[in-house]
């Protein structure tokens, strides 16, 4: 009875495949595994990457999505139809081949096969982008192929990583994982840089800007929660820190202080960071990352208040006022020279969103916190203690010109049972960039949205 990778069934009509794949072979081997399986006959379905000929010999490199291998085309061991399949493959061709696992350490991944037959699926003559210099304009028109290159199936695998990182993250500490609403009648941010829609005839929805809002109710019904999903900022700006949807995670846990929120948000970095380089150091070695950079990336953080933190700007040469927020230029002032991630707290309640929490030890400022990444990255986290009073939440609210009815149950958290709670949002795209060392955040993201490019 046959064994590996096929299943037994009791009904061998059901292994019958629809009449459109029905020239598929019915087994398939992934290039990963090929160094198992020396000396033995598979068949491997995947994208040319690499082509040339001399004659009655063809080498291929070919792609599946789990590695590379090379194929050396002999026509000697092709019959007619399998040869001229060889002859009719281009850059980015699909095609299946079946041959002998040959041992060759200067092979991709040790191995190389020889193919003993060859078919084309799918021809790709006139492949839009070739190994060429190419404009950016040119790639993000092309997005949908671009992917399919190198570097950028290096950066989907570490954002895919991170994914991974952060939602093991927050299941292993008993976070419990909460679905927030993607349009909203409430704002979380500045009003300026909403999406708005006509939501039937309860009148105007945005886009969410974050899910905070939603969670924080939750947090009083299950202690440790966090959303993560999509967001969007109407926010016209073109610079390479900035799109228009991105993906953030927002933890939100009751019972817990600045102090701890920072705490907590440096160990989430650092689990991050630490899984990266323990299971995609090939990848990053890939994008010319300098390892050692993210390998310094270790506790504890460097810790600096609001107002220290201008006066070291003004002593290096900005002209910020102090009441401002920082901007990137100031963000990356303040981390030249350090290793590590900074955490700047008590930033003015003026710069800041009407539901941090006033400091008592100085009323102008709340309590709150930006994590900025060294090299130049900036801010790859916000976070703050929420206000538990209800009284000044209705007052800052009301500062705000808010609509007090849209918050209405947004305030029950404080008139019912209120308590302390805190909470961050980290961006994923800024993350990413900053892990991966990439100079825009379009490249963090599959299909990037920014105000001048909604396709593809």
């Amino acid at each position: 009875m046959p064994t590996g990778n096929v299943a037994s069934v009791s009904d061998e009509s059901s292994l019958t495949l629809p009449a459109e794949r029905s020239s598929l072979r019915p087994m398939n081997t992934e290039i990963r595994d090929l160094a198992t399986l020396v000396g033995q006959t598979v068949t491997l379905r995947g994208w040319v990457h690499k082509l040339r000929s001399s004659g009655k010999i063809a080498f291929l490199v070919v792609r599946d999505g789990t590695g590379m291998v090379q194929v050396v085309c002999a026509r000697n061991d092709l019959d007619d139809a399998a040869w001229a399949a060889v002859g009719e493959l281009d850059y980015e061709a699909s095609l299946e081949v079946e041959g002998e696992v040959k041992q060759d350490e200067r092979s991709p991944g040790g191995v190389e096969l020889l193919a003993g037959d060859v078919r084309l699926v799918g021809a790709s003559s006139d492949y839009p982008i070739q190994p060429k210099e190419h404009g950016i304009d040119f790639l993000l028109n092309h997005r949908h192929l671009w992917l399919r290159h190198g570097r950028q199936r290096a950066i989907l695998r570490v954002r895919d990583e991170i994914i991974h990182a952060i939602r093991e993250f927050f299941y292993e500490r008993d976070f419990t994982l909460i679905d927030t609403p993607i349009l909203t009648g409430s704002i979380g941010e500045s009003a300026g840089t909403l999406f708005e829609t006509e939501y039937f005839d309860l009148g105007t929805a945005y886009l969410a800007q974050t899910g905070q809002l939603y969670l924080e109710p939750a947090a009083a019904a299950l202690g440790k929660v966090y959303c993560f999903g999509p967001t969007f900022r109407a926010e016209k700006s073109k610079t390479r820190r900035h799109l228009t949807e991105f993906w953030m995670v927002e933890p939100e846990v009751a019972w817990l202080d600045s102090d701890g929120n920072m705490a907590l948000q440096e160990e989430f970095v650092c689990a991050i960071v630490s899984r990266v380089l323990d299971r995609r150091r090939a990848e990053l070695v890939e994008l010319d990352r300098d390892i050692t950079r993210l390998e310094a990336i270790v506790p504890p953080f460097d810790r600096m208040s609001y107002s220290d933190a201008i006066e070291i700007l003004h002593e290096r040469g900005s002209d910020i006022t102090w009441g401002a927020d920082l901007g990137a230029e100031d963000e990356t002032l303040l981390t030249e020279g350090r290793e590590k991630p900074l955490f700047v707290f008590d930033y003015p309640r003026e710069a800041k969103a009407f539901y941090m929490k006033e400091n008592a030890a100085d009323p102008r400022t709340v309590k709150c916190n930006d994590m900025l990444a060294p090299e130049g990255y900036g801010e790859i986290i916000g976070g703050s203690q929420r206000e538990d009073d209800h009284d000044k939440l209705l007052k800052r609210i009301r500062e705000e010109g808010l609509p007090e009815e849209s918050y209405d149950w947004y305030l029950d958290v404080r008139r019912y049972g209120t308590f302390p709670h805190s909470g961050f949002g980290l961006g994923l795209e800024r993350t990413v960039s900053w892990i991966c060392g990439l100079d825009h955040l379009r490249e963090a993201i599959p299909y990037p949205r920014m105000m001048n490019r909604l396709s593809p």
